[in-house]
């Protein structure tokens, strides 16, 4: 039996985030991905955006991640020649009543660590954005996009230059934690080839798939295996050249941050995700949905043309919270929560994890590899 320093299931920008640090720390590192591509799930259905920390609840892991994350993802794109634009956005209240809304999510961010948000009034959101309808705004001139496909292959080069390898058509049948180590079982989707190799360490970064890969590995306590629910983002593209040049959200709705508009690197237009709660994995847009776009996107732009919303793609989020509940936390679970050593499930990674990336690798590593 092979065995190996670390292996992490789900090559997404997550798993490919912790295999660069794993090596670079000088761990024998391998990444079994059950697609034939990396970054084929969540990873490369969402907004692409680079967030600021402005949402999250103080002293919770998506706060101090997203902050620590993004500011190392600006130089990590930066460094490498990721594409990426810190463009800005605003945060816009279309009514006096939401103006809390905003008073709230601006305290949220202060304590939290971002302090350069700027509250503006009508007129000065308009001055920025002719276009834009709204009563008040915040300005986060630190919100960004990125070319996350580019990030994720400079993510493996700089895994596999330090001697990382990722296994495509690879997927964990189960696993056994033994006192050396964690015994996994796989097999190969082309050939039906089963291999069976021991990892001293195993980071369950599957995704959507974290809770199944989790429950297969015998003496892994069914109790901090927590529920999934399935928030399912549609996106509609628009025809048409952008009047706009930053990203415009609106207030934050149950389970999401509204149906924004966000650009991607060309300039091009695209709004979403709304959330639509799903019970099985399917990304087909229903575009019967854009009707519900036009209102919700008519309240910050009432100049949005008839008919030129076209279904674009959808996202699935891993939440861990459901309709009417409180916005669950990241839940990084190492070998001091379910006592199997050198084992870190991650559940609930859903935004801001594209721009947590490198920091959730580092502190995933520290749990099972301290500096």
């Amino acid at each position: 039996m092979d065995r190996i320093d670390c292996v992490i299931a789900g090559a997404g920008v997550v798993g490919l985030a912790v295999a660069r640090e794993m090596a670079g720390r000088g761990l024998e590192t391998l990444v079994i991905e059950s697609e034939n591509m990396i970054g084929a799930g969540t990873s490369s259905r969402n907004s692409e955006v680079i967030h600021a920390g402005i949402y999250y609840p103080t002293g919770s892991l998506k706060a101090r991640l997203c902050v620590e994350g993004r500011a190392a993802l600006y130089a990590y794109a930066e460094e490498h020649g990721v594409p990426f634009s810190r463009c800005g956005k605003l945060i816009v209240a279309c009514h006096e009543d939401q103006h809390g809304k905003l008073d709230i999510i601006a305290g949220h961010a202060a304590a939290c660590g971002v302090h350069d948000l700027r509250r503006l009034s009508a007129a000065e959101a308009r001055a920025m954005e002719p276009e834009l309808a709204c009563t008040s705004a915040l300005f986060s001139p630190s919100t960004g996009i990125i070319d996350s496909h580019a990030l994720m292959l400079a993510l493996q080069g700089d895994a596999e230059r330090n001697g990382a390898a990722v296994a495509f058509n690879t997927r964990m049948l189960s696993g056994q934690a033994e006192t050396g180590g964690i015994v996994l079982k796989t097999t190969n989707l082309e050939t039906g080839d089963a291999y069976e190799l021991m990892a001293d360490r195993f980071i369950n970064a599957g995704g959507l798939g974290a809770q199944h890969i989790a429950a297969s590995i015998k003496g892994m306590p069914a109790a901090y295996i927590p529920e999934q629910r399935l928030a399912k983002g549609n996106y509609f593209s628009a025809l048409g050249k952008t009047p706009f040049s930053r990203l415009i959200y609106p207030v934050p709705e149950d389970g999401g941050l509204g149906v924004h508009l966000t650009l991607d690197l060309h300039g091009r237009m695209r709004f979403g995700p709304d959330v639509e709660w799903i019970e099985s994995i399917d990304y087909a847009v229903d575009p019967r949905r854009a009707e519900r776009f036009y209102a919700a996107i008519r309240s910050y732009w009432p100049a949005l043309p008839d008919d030129c919303l076209q279904s674009a793609y959808s996202g699935i989020r891993p939440k861990l919270s459901g309709l009417g509940e409180p916005a669950a936390d990241f839940l990084i679970q190492g070998p001091q929560t379910h006592g199997i050593a050198g084992l870190v499930n991650l559940f609930g990674i859903e935004s801001p994890g594209l721009t947590s990336c490198l920091a959730i690798a580092k502190h995933v590593a520290d749990m099972v590899e301290p500096d």
